[in-house]
């Protein structure tokens, strides 16, 4: 079995509000406890800034703000997912990861297209799917949908002046 087909179905959870949301594992380049992050002026509420991973800098996102949930106090089970977004590598800022799973396609229902309240249907735009784990279910989250692409350019941009700035 090639390692692709291994970690097609795989997918790690983290918990956000009441929820449980899905990622692709493919997408995911590590998991790093929370660290200090350097603020960027006049960016989006849901941008906390920049963070120094090994040397590279990385832009932060909080899931939760992302998702127009009430913001929390970072404790010390806050995790920061590192991913891949449109080539850009991104943080996303976690309440706490919860496990790896593997949820196969005939597993993932399509989202629901009628939903109630407000708070759904922001999530929505971010959710492709929902993936059945026994008898719990996942939001499995679309990482190209979390970023705006205007943020993205926004984001390389600050990331690059301030690669720039350490490397003279």
């Amino acid at each position: 079995m090639s390692e692709f087909a291994t970690q097609q179905d795989k997918y790690v959870t983290f918990k956000s509000g009441n929820e449980y949301f899905a990622l692709k594992i493919q997408y995911v380049n590590e998991i790093i406890v929370f660290q200090e992050i350097t603020e960027v002026p006049e960016s989006e509420d849901y941008i906390k800034g920049l963070i120094n991973l090994r040397g590279k800098i990385i832009p932060v996102i909080d899931v939760r703000v992302r998702f127009k949930q009430e913001p929390i106090d970072y404790t010390d089970r806050t995790c920061i997912i590192v991913i891949n977004v449109k080539e850009t590598v991104v943080g996303l800022i976690v309440e706490k990861i919860a496990e790896v799973v593997e949820i196969t396609e005939e597993n993932i229902l399509p989202p629901p297209s009628a939903t109630i309240g407000h708070e759904d249907k922001t999530q929505n735009k971010y959710v492709y799917g929902i993936g059945k784990v026994g008898e719990s279910v996942k939001l499995l989250l679309d990482p190209d949908r979390l970023l705006k692409d205007e943020d993205l350019t926004m984001l390389e941009k600050v990331s690059e002046e301030t690669d720039l700035e350490e490397g003279e």
